[in-house]
This record gives C-alpha cells, structure tokens and sequence, in this order.
C-alpha cells in the first residue's frame, strides 16, 4: 500500500494551498483517509478525514471552516484545500488510511510520507 502526498509548499498567511494524496496498492472503499498534521516540538494531530463509501467529511475544530477534504473515485486521491492559512498552520502534513477510527493517529492503518506548509507571516 502506498499513500503518495503532494502539494506542500511555502505561502504566505491568508493564502491557499491544496494537497493531494494519491493512494494505490488495495481497495480503499472500508477505509477513512485524510490528513494529519505534525508541528517542530508537538505530537501528530488530525486534520480532516472522510469515509470513502459514504463521503462523510470530519474536521478538527482548527479545520473546520477553512479547509475542504475531497476525494477523487477515480483516481484514489484525496484532497485537501485550506484557505486563509496562518502561521500556526504550519506542520509537516501527512496523509492516511485506517478502518477503525477517525481522529486518532495511533489508529490509521498506513501513512504516506509527509509534506511540509510552511505558512509566513
């Protein structure tokens, strides 16, 4: 299994930034993928996620609002737009696949390589 993240980079706070994390190697359709996101000196956090069958999205409350998780069928890739960036958005983000949770990191199953957001002020 292989989660492949892009889409990282440098922008400044107010700006955009989309990622993408094309997934391959097994059928994902019980899954939940999303995104988490890892800060210098602070433990992995959730992002957003969402449920492969259904499309249900999930949010961090920091999330909600300024970021949208998609998912493209056919090319097993999800998405995340965040809008309106801060400072304290940036993080090495790292995209995921697990079955049993939503939220918690310990719980994802596979991880890709991260991608960092760099986000000046």
């Amino acid at each position: 299994v292989q989660l492949q993240a892009s889409g990282g980079g440098l922008v400044q706070a107010g700006g955009s930034l989309r990622l993408s994390c094309a997934a391959s190697g097994r059928t994902f359709s019980s899954y939940v993928m999303g995104w988490f996101r890892q800060a210098p000196g602070k433990e992995r956090e959730f992002v957003a996620t969402i449920r492969w069958s259904s499309g249900s999205t999930y949010y961090s409350g920091s999330a909600k609002g300024r970021f949208t998780i998609s998912k493209d069928n056919a090319k097993n890739t999800v998405y995340l737009q965040m809008n309106s960036l801060k400072p304290e958005d940036t993080a090495v983000y790292y995209c995921a696949a697990g079955v049993v949770t939503i939220t918690i990191p310990s719980g994802m199953d596979y991880w890709g390589k991260g991608t960092l957001v760099t986000v000046s002020s």
